[in-house]
């Protein structure tokens, strides 16, 4: 028997005549007195290969029990297929069934809404839908890994577990080894007793500590989970998610927008140039202006714009009808996700890049801009999405630093590892945060972030 050949490589195959083997999930089966076709699918491809039988090669009972779900290997010759969409099939002189799957398989070829689907994610996997978006989120983390090794970036690993919080937001998981039932008897939490000696969370960020690396590499990037338990069920958040998160020295803005720029550019070439039959897949299933859209992010230059700019357009698209269901209460207000594709979709058909925040909606170690009301931040709001990344110039003086903590009631103590960048051989720095799921999702053409992580993770599900 011939050595496994992959589909996608089979596919791609001109030799024919010669004997091949496939292994793979039936994605469907027909039958007929005189032959039966088979389309298999092993994941290395959105494409099936089709499998021809002879029934008479094949006990009749074997044959019928071959559903769709079932995982089975088909020996036979390799030829050039007279059927449309497909350039060659496998005539099979052997089947073996490694699985059967009944009649109860709830993946069955039919039109399940995408919610059904989530109810069975270890099983929705296999439909084709999923396996072109996790080849394609495969291949953004390529892209990313690629991107950065060659401008010069060290991949830096940043704790899971920490005892600060990032954001200042205080939407964090704890992590603990104390007996919660012991706890509630006793009415008092003794941290001391605990693992780690202290309460700890599981992360937001890694930027905190990639800028500690920055300081010392001169450029890092993270790529990791984080955490945030934000009571949220909007089709744009998760509990569990990853980030990438680059931290550079010696950057100021205009470099910072130009390295967003050019990052998001190449991550959404590479899914072009890499990943077109899934990509194809998705554009006619999910969203048929998904290949025009990708297309015109690479080709537009950004539009960089400030904070105050762009509420002065959002006011005055309000004053000529425009309804928002947020209103625009004015400068200082944050924007919703409505008011950024309002911008990057309506007013200037293609991507933003807003600077300049007002301080009091920003974190606190942004820098901030000589008028003092406003930081440099530096979000990148694309279509369909809205805010994708989010960066800004870090504050690199620790007597400013030190007076926006003590302004915003933060805690000293647990941010002096930190403030030591700024008491010892301080630098000017920057960086920003990219959420990897949101960018799937807008390269996917998807439109809930739960289903472009394998198994998600909400407010009231951590199943599988």
């Amino acid at each position: 028997m011939s050595t496994r050949t992959k589909v996608v490589d089979a596919l791609v195959s001109t030799d024919y005549g010669k004997e091949i083997t496939v292994k793979g999930w039936v994605r469907s089966h027909r039958s007929s007195k005189a032959v039966d076709f088979i389309a298999l699918n092993d994941g290395s491809t959105i494409k099936n290969i089709q499998v021809v039988v002879d029934p008479a090669k094949m006990n009749e009972e074997d044959l019928k029990s071959i559903t769709t779900g079932a995982c089975i290997r088909a020996t036979g010759l390799l030829v050039e297929s007279q059927g449309k969409g497909q350039t060659c099939e496998v005539q099979a002189e052997e089947i073996e069934i490694y699985g059967l799957c009944p009649s109860d398989y709830p993946m069955q070829k039919k039109g399940q809404s995408f919610e059904y689907m989530r109810q069975y994610a270890h099983m929705r996997l296999r439909t084709n839908t999923f396996g072109a978006v996790f080849r394609i989120r495969h291949n953004m983390a390529i892209a990313i890994h690629k991107y950065f090794h060659e401008h010069g970036f060290y991949y830096f690993n940043s704790p899971l577990i920490t005892a600060s919080d990032c954001e200042g937001a205080g939407e964090m998981f704890q992590v603990t080894t104390l007996d919660l039932d012991r706890v509630a008897k006793s009415g008092k939490v003794e941290y001391d007793k605990d693992f780690f000696g202290k309460k700890t969370n599981l992360t937001v960020s890694g930027q905190l500590e990639g800028e500690l690396g920055a300081t010392a590499l001169g450029a890092i990037y993270t790529f990791g989970p984080t955490f945030r338990a934000e009571n949220s069920n909007t089709p744009r958040h998760l509990a569990e998610f990853w980030m990438i998160e680059p931290e550079v020295a010696f950057m100021d803005k205009k470099e910072l927008m130009d390295l967003e720029e050019d990052f998001i550019k190449y991550c959404v070439q590479w899914a072009l140039d890499n990943c077109k039959d899934d990509l194809a897949f998705l554009n006619q299933m999910i969203d048929k202006s998904l290949l025009q859209t990708l297309e015109s992010v690479v080709k537009e230059d950004f539009v960089r714009l400030t904070y105050t700019e762009g509420i002065e357009i959002l006011q005055q698209a309000v004053k000529d009808g425009h309804k928002f269901e947020f209103p625009i209460s004015g400068w200082g207000m944050d924007l919703a996700s409505e008011h950024e594709r309002y911008l990057v979709e309506e007013h200037f058909k293609r991507p933003v890049i807003m600077t300049d925040y007002p301080a009091e909606i920003k974190s606190f170690y942004m820098k901030k801009n000589p008028d003092g009301k406003t930081m440099q931040g530096t979000d990148v709001l694309f279509p369909r999405i809205g805010e994708i990344i989010g960066g800004s110039v870090r504050e690199e003086s620790y007597e400013k630093l030190m007076s926006e903590i003590e302004r915003r009631g933060m805690r000293e103590q647990t941010y002096d590892w930190y403030l030591d960048t700024r008491k010892y051989g301080s630098c000017p720095h920057a960086g920003f945060g990219l959420g990897f799921e949101r960018l799937i999702l807008f390269v996917t053409g998807m439109q809930n972030i739960r289903d472009v992580i394998p198994f998600p993770r909400t407010p009231k599900n951590a199943e599988f």
